[in-house]
């Protein structure tokens, strides 16, 4: 099971990267934990400055932006 978070006080491109994760994780069948982190605080630990940003098993994959399908894809293994 992976572990992922995705970064955003709740902006729509957040939401949006948010149901995309999911969307590639449900397709794939991929087993994973989802964590919505929403406090700024939390997010800075990250080291995030530009939001949306997904964390995947502990590392940054993505900040700011919505991703491309693709590139879930990819971070997810599917």
């Amino acid at each position: 099971m992976i572990d992922v978070k995705i970064l955003g006080t709740g902006c729509a491109n957040c939401k949006a990267t948010q149901r995309l994760v999911e969307q590639v994780l449900a397709a794939r069948g991929v087993a994973a934990r989802i964590e919505k982190v929403e406090d700024i605080a939390s997010i800075m630990r990250y080291g995030v400055m530009s939001t949306p940003g997904v964390v995947i098993d502990g590392k940054v994959v993505h900040a700011g932006g919505v991703p491309s399908r693709a590139q879930v894809e990819q971070w997810v293994g599917a």
